[in-house]
């Protein structure tokens, strides 16, 4: 074919960022292009291995072929770092720039916020080890531009959502962070944990896609990956169906229906009945343990009563409970409770023989702990 023809035949087909294919994609691309097949695997090597910027650094490909991928208007993609905010606990909070102009932001917490203690992973066992000089971090990620499940408590909710994020895009975060980190997993330990901006269950496909590249690609092990959910229940069982998954994170915050429906209003399509069976359906991996997220109110969800009722709920589950004292902001009407609450609700369910963790508040004062992004050029004050 002639070169002309080629360009015009690639221009048709040709995605503009390459990052967020997969192999196989990379690979049809190549061909197309009459190149080796093994050209693929070159690009998807520097894609997530490498972590290049720009075609130029992919210096494996034959020039002829990156000035043709570049003069189809194909680039890495990899968004970039509008701004950032620094914690004084060392957390970032990174304001991230998409290709339209959208942002999203992205965290990274060092020694990450201990929400991966007790649920039966490497990750979770390194609550231990640290003690020895064990060294994490953990990047929490994006999957929607805003929220639609609106969740009385969340910052994020406020800004109602935009669009879903694709794979690149999701991907690209963790990459972006990394390079502005210089870390290099699997080296370095890094936990993922889709817990940022967005449902991830309402971008499923995207999701999931990025998973397997983060695992196939970047390195980051799947047991060091945890997806949260508000209770999106048909993706609940998706997900155990996944041959490939992050450990998974259920976000109750109410021991009742009337009470969960009050602060998240998705409890209205599926209930306590509907959730808590698919929770307890959830295929867990050997050692494996479902997490159970549950936001403290103050004089909301908070009282003895409360932690009673949240123990017969999980009883007889193989689960674990993350406690997560309310990380205010403007335009939430909830207060945050006082540690001693958060200590009493914490006994009645150890004392139940629930295991429960109390997590680590991370960049408060950035608004980058849980339920604080809303992509803000503020800090918290």
């Amino acid at each position: 074919m002639a070169y002309s023809k080629l360009l015009d035949a690639m221009d048709q087909q040709m995605p503009k960022n390459l990052l967020g294919l997969d192999l196989q994609e990379l690979t049809a691309l190549v061909e197309e292009a009459q190149q080796p097949a093994y050209r693929g695997r070159q690009i998807f090597h520097a894609l997530y291995l490498e972590r290049v910027l720009s075609l130029d650094q992919v210096s494996s490909l034959p020039k002829e072929f990156r000035a043709l991928l570049a003069s189809n208007g194909a680039s890495v993609g990899v968004p970039a770092i509008q701004k950032k905010f620094v914690s004084t606990d060392g957390t970032v909070r990174y304001l991230i720039e998409l290709s339209d102009g959208e942002t999203v932001e992205t965290v990274w917490m060092p020694e990450g916020d201990d929400g991966e203690d007790g649920d039966g992973s490497e990750a979770g066992e390194e609550f231990e080890k640290r003690i020895r000089g064990w060294r994490r971090a953990t990047i929490c990620v994006s999957s929607q531009v805003g929220c639609a499940v609106n969740c009385q408590f969340c910052l994020t909710a406020l800004l109602g959502v935009k669009r879903n994020l694709n794979a690149g895009e999701i991907v690209g975060q963790v990459i972006a962070v990394l390079r502005d980190q210089k870390v290099t997993p699997p080296n370095d330990r890094v936990n993922l944990v889709f817990m940022g901006m967005g449902e991830p269950f309402l971008n499923f496909e995207n999701f999931i896609k990025a998973v397997r590249l983060l695992v196939h690609g970047v390195g980051v092990p799947e047991s060091r990956m945890t997806v949260s959910t508000a209770g999106i229940v048909p993706r609940i069982y998706d997900l155990g169906a996944e041959p490939v998954r992050p450990k998974l994170a259920i976000s109750l915050n109410a021991p009742n229906d009337e009470l969960r429906t009050r602060i998240m209003p998705l409890n209205k399509k599926w209930n306590f009945e509907k959730l808590l069976a698919a929770a307890r359906e959830f295929p867990l991996r050997n050692r494996e343990r479902l997490t159970v997220e549950y936001v403290l109110l103050g004089g909301i969800n908070d009282s003895d009563t409360h932690a009673r009722e949240l123990a017969e709920l999980v009883r007889g589950m193989k689960a674990k409970i993350n406690l997560i004292a309310l990380n205010h902001g403007p335009g939430i009407e909830f207060q945050t409770p006082e540690e001693l609450r958060v200590a009493e609700f914490q006994r009645i369910l150890t004392n139940a023989g629930v295991p429960a963790y109390v997590r680590k508040p991370r960049g408060r004062d950035i608004y980058a702990a849980c339920g604080q992004l809303k992509r803000t050029l503020d800090v918290a004050t």
